[in-house]
């Protein structure tokens, strides 16, 4: 997920030579499967340790205002990591905004991965989170598929999505403070809008991005495959508790 493109720095995918264009999306992808793997391995660990349930238990279910304070550190320290990972930025401060946002994500993740996965609390089953990952696989897929394909530049989608970014941030901050349920309608929204959200981070991959800013690049796609699978998460979720 991706507000920006650095333009300042290095020559773009679309002007450089094919040899170079290869590299850099080889690279991007490559460093999205790592920080994939390393989502689920860090995930993993801390529901085996038992320290993802305590979490749930003594925090976010404990406070309803937890939620909200996570999200808040969690917007501060994915931004500090986006900026990390500019090309402007040096290789090891790159990665470090990397592993930053990958964890930050994990932890964000934690909650609702412990409630899908763990049949005690009554909303799910040990399979859902592989269910659902594979969806997020397929639908990744094919969208990435279809916009290589294409060939088309859809950077004019990135206002679009902001403002349906901010639209939905200001639904979850209210179902926060009011507790309300967001429901299946908003996770079909959200579903749609970070699927959109991966057409434009690919397109800007194949059009926009510098053929240095592969760890941006990577960064961007790893935040919207990760939002694109928890809300079909909790669309597998919200129809197991209707049926």
């Amino acid at each position: 997920m991706s507000y920006s493109v650095d333009g300042y720095y290095g020559e773009t995918v679309a002007a450089a030579p094919v040899s170079e264009r290869v590299r850099f999306i080889r690279r991007t992808y490559a460093h999205l499967a790592v920080a994939v793997l390393s989502f689920v391995g860090i995930s993993a660990g801390l529901i085996a340790s038992g320290l993802a349930d305590q979490i749930l238990r003594d925090v976010f279910m404990a406070s309803r205002m937890a939620w909200l304070g996570t999200m808040v550190v969690f917007m501060v320290g994915t931004t500090a990591a986006q900026y990390m990972a500019r090309s402007r930025a040096s290789v090891g401060t790159q990665y470090a905004g990397l592993a930053l946002y990958v964890l930050l994500y994990a932890l964000l993740f934690v909650p609702i991965l412990t409630l899908a996965s763990n049949p005690d609390y009554g909303v799910g089953n040990a399979q859902l989170p592989i269910q659902a990952g594979i969806v997020t696989l397929m639908v990744f897929a094919g969208l990435t598929t279809a916009v290589f394909v294409s060939g088309k530049d859809f950077s004019f989608m990135g206002p679009v999505l902001m403002v349906g970014s901010f639209l939905a941030l200001g639904v979850i901050i209210a179902a926060m403070i009011g507790g309300f349920s967001l429901g299946l309608v908003f996770c079909s929204l959200m579903v749609a809008l970070f699927a959109g959200y991966i057409i434009y981070d690919t397109s800007n991959i194949i059009h926009r991005y510098n053929t240095n800013e592969h760890v941006a690049a990577s960064m961007a796609l790893f935040g919207s495959f990760a939002m694109l699978f928890y809300y079909i998460l909790m669309l597998f979720m919200s129809s197991g508790r209707n049926d």
